[in-house]
């Protein structure tokens, strides 16, 4: 079943490579969608595919990069839209 999943990661995650962690990980997953850093400090990422995969992705998250401290990680379930091509950071 293919899903959406709007996911917000908190903590230490803006400056330390996270987006490009997301990415490696999204693309060698197979997942459509994209990391983009927010104002608030956090980091927006939004993955569409397999629910099984977008878990795969969201249990990598919880531990981010080396250099990252993941303090809270928020998902919010959707439907997918299809409109998604690769993976990107905005």
């Amino acid at each position: 079943m293919v899903v959406r999943a709007h996911i917000i990661v908190r903590g230490f995650v803006q400056g330390v490579g996270f987006r490009y962690f997301v990415l490696r990980r999204a693309e060698q997953l197979g997942l459509q969608g994209y990391a983009r850093n927010l104002y608030s400090g956090d980091v927006e990422v939004v993955a569409e595919g397999e629910h099984s995969v977008v878990e795969k992705l969201i249990r990598q998250l919880r531990i981010g990069p080396r250099s990252a401290q993941v303090s809270d990680l928020n998902v919010e379930w959707t439907e997918p839209t299809g409109t998604l091509h690769g993976f990107d950071i905005r």
